[in-house]
């Protein structure tokens, strides 16, 4: 029953029939392994091509209840002063029921303001559609009493199977770093596209701020210690992460705790060109029997380029 009643109230937020109920945006708990899904201004940053995909699966014990996936690729051009990126996420809500399918197309400005310190600016677009599968949802003039769901409903929707919602989504972000430390700030739906299958339902801004550091453990070794912080807001939803990397040559351990919620533990291997990384959330609240925490997996390729130009400066982050 209480599985029942998560899911229940988890896809009513996210249809938001009513005037008083909104969605809230999937989130990634390897942020820095899906940069452009962060703060826009990570497009090119890294200069050379990059194609990062990721995978989550929230609370498998719900039966599929949030399955997220994620394409991106950027990379800086000298001609634009700045870098593009492409991003396409899919957010699939009660194992297909509600689809959200976004495709992006990204654009950031560097402006080196020292020889030390540099900035991105980042602009965003966004083709944002919502998909409602109609055929599986049930309704409570279904139900007999003794023999469960065996009548048909009199709710008529406006359209049959899929009811879809569609339109255009506009995103900005600010990145700033040096050699050790970076932060960021990012700003999405500053339109608040309408995203309602019966009633105006707008999708509320979200604003997210980053910071964090490198600091070396010992001279000329490949051992870093990077503390971090992620603060997130979305209508009346808060989230506050803290955590920390520790990277050791290839290695890379990380450790999270969010909001009195989750603890989330992080694994990650760089081979070259190649970086894949693994993240569990380990609920701790009251869901924690009935959710089963989080899986996330990510996989990141930085495919070679021209030789670095001396003006250009790329961020130095944990890649998970």
């Amino acid at each position: 029953m209480m599985k029942k009643l998560i899911l229940f109230f988890s896809l009513a937020l996210s249809i938001g029939f009513g005037d008083n109920l909104f969605a809230q945006d999937p989130e990634f708990t390897q942020f820095y392994a899906n940069p452009l899904y962060l703060n826009p201004a990570f497009a090119g940053s890294a200069r050379c091509p990059r194609i990062c995909l990721n995978y989550r699966n929230q609370w498998p014990a719900l039966n599929k209840t949030f399955i997220t996936y994620s394409a991106s690729y950027d990379q800086h051009f000298d001609a634009l002063s700045g870098g593009l990126g492409v991003l396409v996420t899919s957010d699939k809500a009660g194992d297909g029921t509600l689809t959200t399918t976004d495709a992006s197309l990204i654009y950031s400005y560097q402006l080196n303001i020292t020889r030390e310190f540099t900035m991105r600016f980042g602009f965003q677009g966004t083709y944002h559609q919502k998909s409602l599968d109609w055929s599986k949802l049930t309704f409570g003039d279904m139900i007999d009493r003794r023999r469960g769901f065996v009548w048909n409903t009199q709710e008529v929707p406006t359209s049959y199977p899929t009811q879809r919602k569609s339109g255009v989504d506009l995103s900005a972000g600010v990145l700033g770093y040096s050699k050790r430390y970076f932060f960021g700030f990012a700003a999405h739906h500053l339109n608040q596209p309408d995203e309602g299958f019966i009633n105006n339902s707008k999708l509320p801004m979200k604003f997210t701020g980053h910071a964090g550091a490198m600091i070396p453990l010992a001279k000329g070794a490949e051992t870093f210690i990077s503390p971090n912080i992620l603060y997130q807001r979305q209508q009346d939803f808060q989230q506050l992460n803290l955590g920390v990397y520790f990277v050791k040559g290839p290695l890379v351990g990380g450790l999270w705790y969010r909001n009195q919620d989750a603890f989330i533990v992080l694994l990650g291997y760089q081979a070259g060109n190649v970086k894949c990384g693994y993240s569990y959330d380990v609920t701790v609240s009251k869901l924690a029997n009935a959710t089963a925490g989080s899986h996330e997996i990510s996989f990141q390729v930085q495919f070679e380029c021209r030789p670095k130009k001396k003006k250009f400066r790329t961020v130095s982050c944990p890649s998970f």
